[in-house]
């Protein structure tokens, strides 16, 4: 029977397992109503945050961008490089880069502008803002930095106090008539300690120990009774951790970090790790004012080569033209192949003028952002400087010092290599024994009151117990220790791995700078190559040029006379317009090669006339600063004699190296220019070939106010029709000829400009003679 039921239960468990499937069951619940409203059905999913950051005016205000299809725009602003230069500092509270987008299209006929800027939108965490400096001074750790602030706050002065009460009951071993005695207690701790650490390592506590009491015990003497000292102590390392240099490099010991750790966190490199970050903030200045020149000069190259193209429009629609005139009357010199290659010629100088047109828009574009401008607001800015074609000639081996002395990266490097030796000798400390001489002095006192000014046991055995803190100023219970305290893990073994890991760091570093120095060597040697290079080609396009006219001119006249084909004409024309863009692409070049060469060697910030120093603080800060200098000259010097750390810097850095500091409200005089001396001989200034196109009265930019010391500057001419960018001003009628008032041919051999005008090569003093001197100052803060 018990057979047949075990079958009829197997049975019954496959039949449900065939009605149920091989699938997971809900449970069956007796309550549920069906409501699930509070199911989630994901863990995640796109949301925006609810904060309070206000867009920039420049960016809710910003018109449609100019464009081939939207060319309107309702003037031109004349601005200058200088002041392309403070509009950019005044708007950097990011120090914005091009990010690697200003890059060369190739063709030396369009503006080397690149793609749109893509940098911070895709990482911000690398670009360097005006606050990193402060936010470095300020660092408490968190990040794993500590500021020099944070730093020191290690040898401020420490109060820590703790209060508890506690009530205990149970049984004893004594017997209270015929029943166990039970004991009860009342007890109380109250402890208060000020710490103070001083910089050689000496450690310093003044502590209050106070106990209460209260027992049912028939032999206390009082029922509640007080017990009171102040004691003080002092520890001082002998061996490890000894020593003012020891203590500013590493900071005091620490039980939470331990001697031996290599946390090391004293003033001494949090002061190191600011100046590195100060490093990377003149860094982003400098990459910030190398980008606004080389946008600025593109969007010079820009309107150049607008202008040389619609020059050749000019030229090939006049051919045109006057082929169509002869193809319509059926004449000689009208035949319809002579038409469609005057036609197609016309065609292509069309869609160069197009491309050339959107570049402008794209170039004027970038130097807006470089400048934090808005996109678009109606105006075209144009640039009221020229280019110069004055040779400057930099001495290699000057240049050479100059830049390993100057250069951003390797200064910062030297910093962490400086940084690594002050660590070696904090790790080399820890081989030592740590070996502490403790003294301690305590006052003690007992009473039934923990205060009480009566003499109520006078005359009895417990006069004098009246008040614990009474008992303790009577000095009758007094109480010392002295001895030492050594610690010493045999064999030294992470100490040891310590030392050799910082040895280690420190070889690294020192290798890193002298890679870099030899980087740097390298890209001197590159970029006076690539100096002297675009100048030998500034001279050589600029011959192409007036040979390419010449060519024009001359080719014209064989055609009126029908000496030549239709063909030469149209190649000459095209020719000229490319020897035009290729003068001006190297002239570009040849100033951006300028600029480039006093980047590499750390000059460019005092070629462009910036001045980095720290912004003003608040009234109340210089208030306690001057009321501390004041408490310092009244108290007591302590010589730490031998104790005293090495030298760690060479003192401020010089930014200018003609020696020539600028403070606001200073004007720079004589030779000097951008806090270089340049003698008066090398000054003069060859006029360039061709002025901007369409010149107007400079205006004075809403960012004016940087001082312009006079320049030669090239006569002025009139300049293309600038009716088809939609300018609000009369149409000047373009010739079939260009301006060529100011160009003046050279010989292969002699150079563009005269020999006395070489720029001084003494410490890369030669610089641009158009470059004004100014007194823009950048606030770190």
């Amino acid at each position: 029977m018990m057979w047949q039921y075990r079958k009829a239960c197997t049975y019954l468990a496959l039949l449900g397992m065939i009605l149920t499937g091989c699938r997971p069951q809900q449970p069956f619940y007796f309550h549920e109503d069906g409501d699930l409203s509070h199911y989630i059905g994901m863990a995640t999913e796109i949301s925006y945050p609810d904060t309070d950051v206000a867009s920039l005016e420049e960016v809710d205000m910003t018109q449609a961008p100019l464009t081939l299809a939207n060319q309107t725009f309702e003037s031109f602003e004349d601005i200058t490089l200088e002041e392309a230069v403070k509009n950019a500092l005044a708007n950097g509270k990011v120090l914005r880069n091009l990010g690697g987008r200003f890059a060369s299209t190739g063709d030396p006929r369009r503006a080397q502008v690149g793609e749109a800027p893509n940098s911070v939108l895709s990482s911000v965490e690398r670009f360097p803002t005006i606050y990193d400096p402060a936010i470095q001074d300020s660092g408490v750790g968190t990040d794993g930095f500590f500021g020099p602030e944070a730093a020191l706050s290690a040898f401020d002065a420490q109060l820590n106090a703790s209060l508890f009460y506690e009530e205990t009951e149970g049984p004893t071993n004594q017997v209270f008539g015929a029943f166990p005695a039970i004991a009860t207690e009342d007890a109380g701790t109250f402890q208060a300690e000020i710490a103070k650490t001083a910089v050689t390592g000496s450690q310093f506590f003044i502590r209050n120990n106070t106990q209460y009491s209260r027992t049912n015990s028939p032999i206390a003497l009082f029922p509640s009774n007080w017990r009171t000292n102040i004691e003080a102590e002092v520890r001082q390392p002998l061996l490890q951790g000894a020593g003012v240099q020891y203590n500013r490099i590493a900071g005091p010991y620490s039980p939470f970090r331990g001697i031996g750790s290599q946390a090391f966190d004293g003033v001494i490199l949090a002061r190191i790790n600011t100046d590195i970050t100060i490093a990377d903030f003149e860094g982003g200045v400098r990459d910030l004012v190398r980008d606004v020149e080389n946008t600025y000069w593109e969007l010079y190259f820009a309107y150049r080569n607008l202008e040389s193209q619609k020059v050749g429009l000019e030229s090939s629609r006049q051919t045109w033209k006057k082929i169509k005139a002869l193809f319509d009357a059926g004449l000689r010199g009208g035949e319809a192949e002579k038409e469609a290659q005057a036609r197609e010629q016309y065609y292509n100088f069309l869609g160069q003028v197009q491309t050339a047109k959107s570049d402008l828009f794209r170039a004027e574009n970038r130097l807006r952002y470089m400048m934090g401008l808005t996109a678009s607001d109606g105006r075209l800015f144009r640039p009221a400087d020229d280019p110069t074609t004055a040779k400057a000639d930099f001495d290699w081996y000057a240049t050479l010092c100059e830049g390993l002395a100057r250069s951003v990266e390797i200064r910062q490097q030297r910093w962490r290599v400086k940084q690594r030796e002050l660590e070696l000798i904090a790790s080399k400390n820890h081989l030592l024994p740590r070996l502490d001489a403790v003294g301690l002095y305590r006052f003690a006192g007992f009473g039934d009151d923990l205060i009480d000014h009566s003499d109520r046991f006078a005359g009895t055995a417990n006069a004098g117990f009246e008040s614990a803190f009474g008992n303790l100023l009577g000095g009758d219970f007094q109480e010392w220790e002295a001895g030492l305290q050594l610690n010493i893990p045999i064999g030294f073994r992470r100490e040891l791995a310590q030392v050799r890991h910082h040895q280690l760091l420190l070889v690294r570093e020192k290798a890193l700078v002298q890679e870099q120095e030899l980087e740097l060597s390298h890209q001197l040697a590159d970029a006076i190559r690539n100096l002297d290079q675009n100048y030998t080609l500034v001279e050589t396009n600029f011959n192409r040029r007036v040979a390419a006219e010449k060519q024009v001119r001359s080719v014209e006249a064989a055609y009126e006379a029908e000496k030549v084909t239709l063909d030469l004409l149209l190649e000459a024309q095209r020719r000229l317009s490319e020897a035009e863009s290729a003068y001006f692409r190297t002239l570009i070049d040849y100033n951006r090669g300028i600029a480039t060469l006093h980047y590499v060697k750390g000059s460019l910030l005092e070629y462009n006339g910036v001045y980095l120093a720290e912004g003003p603080w608040p009234q109340k800060a210089y208030f306690d600063a001057h009321r501390l200098a004041r408490k310092r000259d009244a108290a007591h010097y302590m010589d730490y004699g031998f104790t005293r750390p090495s030298v760690i810097s060479r003192g401020p850095y010089q930014q200018h190296a003609g020696g020539i500091e600028l403070h606001e409200g200073e004007i720079i005089h004589g030779g000097a220019i951008d806090g270089m001396i340049i003698d008066e001989r090398f000054i003069e200034e060859v006029p360039a070939p061709m002025p901007i196109p369409d010149p107007q009265a400079k205006r004075n930019s809403a960012a004016a106010g940087a001082r312009v010391a006079a320049t030669p500057r090239a006569a002025e001419t009139e300049g293309f029709d600038w009716g088809s960018l939609g300018a609000k001003q009369p149409t000047a009628t373009a010739t079939s000829e260009p301006k060529m008032a100011e160009i003046q041919q050279v010989s292969a051999t002699a150079p563009l400009a005269p020999a006395q005008q070489d720029a001084a090569s003494a410490a890369g003093k030669a610089k641009p003679a158009t470059r004004p001197a100014s007194s823009a100052q950048w606030k770190s803060r």
